[in-house]
């Protein structure tokens, strides 16, 4: 091989290895994207069994009640 053709496998290596870094620098921001926003899932979940939780427990009667049946309010 002359010298031309070794300084052109050269340039060629160091670009695979700049690709290679930029990969690497992408996929652990995507890793972090990602673990970030499964935090945030679990956390909304937990908030939605929460509130599922609470609304199971309300008084049904307060929903579906007569208002012909509830005492008068108090200034009458």
């Amino acid at each position: 091989m002359n010298e031309n053709e070794l300084g052109k496998l050269e340039s060629r290596v160091n670009d695979l290895e700049c690709q290679l870094a930029f990969q690497e620098q992408t996929i652990e921001e995507l890793n972090q994207a990602i673990t970030q926003q499964q935090l945030l899932i679990s956390k909304m979940q937990d908030q939605m069994k929460y509130v599922v939780g609470k609304m199971k427990n309300l008084d049904s009667s307060h929903l579906t009640s007569d208002p012909a049946k509830e005492p008068p309010p108090p200034h009458y």
